[in-house]
């Protein structure tokens, strides 16, 4: 006879998993039907990875004066900008730095023929997390100290536009493209907290995997931010999948209990297959 507890734990995974299977459909019906799952850009899902991976947690000085703004700043790869918006908003909401200041990047999100990058966590201001006490320091290394922007608390977004699909880009370009407004480190910030991991992390990362154990910075640094999220509470729990991917191809789920990632799946959606098995915290 089968155990009443196991019986309704089945049910209750199997629950989930209709859950998110319909979460999935729900969000990607739309894009489905107009045949288009990503905005339109040439780049591969590696270069999409590396790109948000290197510039997530970079610090810049700023060259001139940064506008607060309740809209994205924007920017153009020919190193133009909206002089008229970014003096409206300077006006309107103050700045987020001035001349000399250091800033950092909190976020980059690709969409189309743009990028968005959050500055000082962005237009919602900035959230706690390790890059918010990271400072790279004359070669040496990383020291754990709060950031010294000035008495601005609050960040900001550059839309960076490419006025054309993106297509082998890196994040040398594109700090390249933004030198007109950033002078940046010349020593990545994410590059020295990678050294700081476990080696089979510091593995992980290279080859751009999550693993179990990892927490949500350091699946961010290896794989980039999730396309969707699902979250329950389940017997007290927080759980949380974040899934990479959209069908038709590789789909992978990254299951949190709380702050760290208990299992990770990959499945090829509308192939019937199961790419490898799940890995289980013992």
């Amino acid at each position: 006879m089968e155990d009443p507890c196991a019986a309704r734990g089945n049910m209750a995974s199997g629950s989930r998993r209709i859950l998110i299977a319909a979460f999935l459909v729900a969000a990607l019906l739309p894009a489905l039907r107009a045949g288009v799952i990503h905005p339109s850009d040439k780049l591969t899902e590696d270069e999409k990875i590396a790109l948000v991976r290197d510039l997530s947690s970079e610090y810049a000085k700023v060259k001139g004066n940064l506008p607060r703004s309740h809209k994205a700043l924007e920017f153009n790869t020919d190193g133009t900008w909206n002089l008229k918006q970014w003096q409206e908003a300077q006006k309107e909401n103050g700045l987020v730095a001035r001349l000399g200041d250091k800033v950092q990047i909190t976020k980059v999100t690709l969409d189309g023929d743009k990028m968005l990058l959050d500055i000082n966590g962005g237009l919602k201001g900035a959230k706690g997390s390790w890059r918010n006490h990271v400072q790279v320091s004359g070669g040496v290394g990383m020291v754990q100290q709060p950031m010294t922007t000035g008495p601005a608390s609050y960040g900001t977004t550059i839309e960076l536009d490419f006025h054309k699909p993106m297509e082998s880009l890196t994040s040398d370009d594109v700090k390249g493209y933004l030198s007109p407004i950033f002078d940046f480190d010349k020593h990545s910030a994410t590059k020295l907290y990678t050294e700081t991991l476990s080696p089979e992390m510091q593995k992980a990362v290279t080859e751009k995997r999550a693993m179990v154990g990892m927490d949500r910075e350091q699946v961010t640094i290896a794989i980039g931010h999730p396309d969707h999220k699902y979250r329950e509470t389940k017997d007290g729990l927080d759980m949380e999948d974040w899934i990479y991917g959209a069908p038709p191809g590789k789909i992978t789920f990254v299951t949190f209990e709380g702050s760290k990632v208990v299992k990770v799946k990959d499945q090829y959606a509308g192939l019937g297959v199961q790419a490898a098995a799940p890995q289980v915290v013992p």
